[in-house]
């Protein structure tokens, strides 16, 4: 690549109830663009159906910088749908996927498209640490990453982030992919292509809370396990044939203790209860994990559209 060319930079950045942090992070992300006078620049602002005052912050900001578009959601789709609209709506040469409160530092912007003009296809971020992340949050991520690693067919590095560029032709194979129940970063890394990793450490948030409750992050994780794996349905059936053969060892001990040498240490109601319990506990446990991917199969077979935009800002 040719860094003499002027190129498009698109930067997509979810919003979601960031009102107080919006104007702090433009400001602090146009110091960093200022000084790259070789790239051209928009930002697009996905606001994810805030409930606050988030939208009227970007339309001031919109108002006065024509580069800074705006996609308005109708309600509040998720963060994964929200970084796919902005995508769907990027046009630059490479895509920078950035959240707004602050704890993605924009200054490793110039190193990511560095890495990028070198002929990176995929710039990733690792997490090092976050300041005041509370435990419950960081056991969570450490244990998630841990199963991934182990039963997804897709290499998942522990506390890579949303934070990363993606190439033009990266992007535009995204928008192909129609997936409802999505993780973006597991996506791009699904893909493949050249991929370097950057390593930052994350500030506490400037303002308010995260917009990732324990619910949406619980989501998220089962989301990604039954996108990328297969393995629950392959331990269920696992666990079944453990269960199936002890609980056939343990009938085989107690039917002739009870019938033939007539016993009376096992009793007709024991026997049953043992038979029940297990064979009870393999339909349950089946039934429990296909019906998460039954729960996806009819996401897609639905094939409602992943977003709808209320207000465009900026756009031709």
């Amino acid at each position: 690549m040719n860094p003499s060319i002027t190129k498009l930079i698109s930067i997509v950045i979810p919003v979601f109830c960031e009102e107080q942090n919006v104007l702090k992070f433009y400001n602090r992300l146009e110091q960093i663009t200022r000084e790259m006078r070789n790239y051209t620049w928009e930002y697009i602002f996905v606001n994810d159906g805030s409930a606050d005052g988030s939208y009227l912050e970007l339309k001031k900001i919109a108002a006065k910088d024509k580069k800074t578009k705006v996609l308005d959601l109708s309600r509040n789709f998720g963060k994964e749908i929200a970084l796919s609209a902005g995508i769907e709506a990027a046009s630059g040469s490479a895509v920078i996927t950035i959240d707004c409160d602050l704890q993605h530092p924009p200054e490793l912007i110039p190193l990511m498209i560095k890495k990028w003009e070198e002929g990176v296809e995929v710039v990733a971020t690792i997490r090092k640490k976050i300041e005041n992340q509370p435990l419950t949050r960081l056991i969570g991520s450490k244990l998630f990453y841990l199963l991934m690693s182990k039963i997804s067919e897709v290499e998942m590095i522990s506390q890579t982030t949303d934070f990363r560029l993606i190439d033009k032709k990266v992007a535009d194979i995204f928008k192909t992919i129609s997936e409802k129940s999505r993780m973006y970063r597991g996506i791009i890394d699904w893909m493949g292509f050249k991929k370097e990793y950057v390593e930052f450490d994350a500030d506490a948030r400037a303002e308010g809370v995260s917009g990732y409750s324990y619910r949406k992050l619980l989501n998220l994780a089962i989301n990604s396990i039954t996108s990328f794996s297969l393995f629950p349905l392959k331990i269920a059936g696992i666990i079944g044939v453990i269960i199936t053969f002890f609980s056939s060892l343990l009938l085989l001990i107690m039917l002739p203790t009870y019938f033939i040498f007539r016993s009376p240490f096992f009793s007709p109601l024991a026997i049953v209860a043992v038979s029940n319990t297990f064979f009870i506990g393999i339909v349950l446990i089946s039934l429990g994990l296909i019906a998460l991917y039954i729960g996806n199969i009819h996401n897609e077979v639905v094939n409602r559209p992943l977003y709808i935009v209320k207000d465009r800002l900026n756009f031709d």
